[in-house]
């Protein structure tokens, strides 16, 4: 099992493969993909701004028909308890998205040096 932040689903939507390394992709292409509740609503931000060209909900339903993306249903306020601790950072995002994660002690894909700095299990090289 293995999470995937918000970047990484918006390349694979896009198709761009080329932008995630090649350790990351064997792990993606291997293992239960998920994602944090939170990274949906990050997208649908992203959307909101111009910098994504679709509603995260098509997103989302489309990653899921074709890789098997799924958004984790652990409960809300464990999640929230968990990102509380998540003092290394301000950004409410990242703080849920490694709190998602923390609670199964369970890598993240993601590019983002902070959290690679601060979650021992984000991988990315």
């Amino acid at each position: 099992m293995i999470y995937l932040d918000t970047h990484v689903v918006a390349w694979l939507y896009a198709g761009r493969i080329d932008l995630i390394p090649s350790y990351v992709q064997r792990i993606i292409s291997s293992d239960e993909l998920l994602i944090s509740p939170i990274v949906a609503l990050e997208l649908q931000y992203l959307f909101e701004v111009g910098r994504v060209s679709k509603k995260s909900t098509d997103v989302l339903f489309d990653l899921g028909k074709r890789i098997g993306l799924k958004t984790c249903e652990h409960p809300f306020n464990d999640v929230i308890e968990d990102a509380i601790k998540q003092k290394w950072t301000r950004d409410p995002f990242d703080r849920i998205i490694v709190a998602q994660a923390s609670i199964h002690s369970t890598k993240i894909a993601t590019k983002d040096e902070s959290i690679r700095k601060n979650y021992k299990h984000a991988i990315w090289k």
